[in-house]
């Protein structure tokens, strides 16, 4: 069984949250922040031999404040985010030891991810170097121009919208950002990252379940989606240090 590290990424400015008090990833979710429940997930899993979250320096001072417990109760190591997506990951993929043969990618806003979702990519990735969580576009797509007039129906026909966890083996995902730094790229998922040196990428069902939180409105869905996974925990916090009090 392949050795995995898990990166969380939680470095976004979350600018259609529109909360002044949290960012996304911090915003409490059942009794806990959002990135917690992401998080333990991944760390109660025998596979996974360590998990990495990553925030923006100005977060990380208030951040190790409020959470700095729970990362040592649960052994999570914090690394620093940059300018873009890719760079917070190409950070978070320097803090893993030598071992870990597969890296997972999972955005810290998405709480509402089943262990068997994760089996699934963490199987596929592992036999064939790269794959994401995925589902398919079910609803009709219009391009819309810059005075919201509708310009086009596009075809959906072989349409997926990428999820997280996106699972690469480690030389692969190292390849590819060798690459992106040499072309300047800023990819948007690190599924176009590992596209981009020829490398095929299995796609996995996902679920819709397995949304990620953008809108303050996102958390009353996923409070709701979360009772729908199996072995759900809101019952109460999975630790002594992951409660409501850590960030009032």
């Amino acid at each position: 069984m392949p050795n995995f590290g898990v990166i969380l990424a939680a470095a976004g400015q979350s600018s259609r949250f529109q909360d002044a008090n949290y960012k996304k990833p911090f915003a409490p979710l059942a009794g806990r922040p959002v990135w917690l429940h992401s998080a333990e997930k991944f760390t109660d899993r025998p596979d996974v031999k360590q998990v990495v979250v990553v925030v923006s320096p100005e977060d990380r001072e208030a951040f190790v404040e409020k959470f700095g417990a729970s990362l040592a109760f649960m052994g999570i190591t914090l690394a620093e985010g940059g300018s873009h997506r890719a760079d917070s990951v190409r950070r978070g993929l320097e803090k893993f030891s030598a071992d870990i043969d597969m890296i997972a990618i999972h955005d810290a806003a998405r709480p509402c991810i089943a262990t068997a979702w994760i089996d699934r990519v963490f199987e596929a990735g592992a036999k064939t170097g790269a794959a994401i969580l995925a589902i398919p576009v079910v609803g009709t797509l219009k391009r819309v121009n810059a005075d919201k007039l509708i310009t086009e129906t596009v075809d959906r026909t072989g349409l997926w919208e990428a999820q997280t966890p996106q699972v690469f083996s480690r030389d692969v995902l190292t390849r590819a950002f060798a690459h992106a730094a040499a072309q300047g790229s800023q990819p948007t998922d690190e599924a176009q990252l590992v596209e981009a040196i020829g490398q095929q990428v299995t796609v996995v069902p996902g679920s819709p379940i397995n949304l990620k939180i953008t809108s303050r409105e996102d958390l009353r869905l996923a409070e709701q989606a979360m009772k729908a996974l199996p072995a759900n925990r809101l019952a109460g916090p999975a630790h002594p240090f992951a409660n409501d009090d850590m960030w009032r």
